[in-house]
């Protein structure tokens, strides 16, 4: 299984740039991520509902259809305890001063690193790079991969 970060939930809930890249990649995969993704795909959601790149219906629709792959399990939630804490700040303490690693993001990687064995999904480059420091698979393998069809 794939650890996803948020934001390549997000792009398989509602159109971005990639979004087809990842659908064409990931479907029919399981997965798993934080349960800090509960908060922050919501966030996400109504963020660009309030940036007016998607309207309320996009948003509903989006929420429906991650609360649906949560219930049939194609994404599995993580725990957010503090193990993962402990581990995210040891992360970011190892990656210092090279890869600026933010909380929220330390505390994904400190999640696929306890939980599930390093295979990370993510396009943001602090994950990538603290991801690849702990010696994760990276999906995509590059940035350069997106460009790819």
């Amino acid at each position: 299984m794939m650890y996803l970060d948020t934001a390549i939930i997000v792009k398989l809930l509602v159109r971005e740039p990639e979004s087809e890249w990842f659908s064409q990649k990931l479907t029919g995969e399981k997965f798993v991520t934080s349960e800090l993704a509960l908060a922050e795909i919501r966030s996400a959601l109504l963020s660009k509902e309030r940036g007016g790149f998607i309207q309320l219906r996009e948003r509903v629709a989006a929420m429906e259809k991650f609360n649906s792959m949560l219930e049939s399990e194609s994404i599995r939630l993580l725990p957010l305890d503090r193990l993962v804490v402990e581990r995210a700040s040891a992360i970011q303490n190892a990656c210092h001063p090279h890869i600026p690693l933010k909380t929220l993001d330390a505390l994904h990687v400190a999640s696929c690193d306890l939980h599930h064995g390093g295979k990370m999904c993510a396009t943001d480059r602090q994950i990538r790079a603290a991801s690849k420091q702990l010696g994760f698979t990276l999906m995509p393998r590059t940035m350069e991969d997106l460009q790819q069809k």
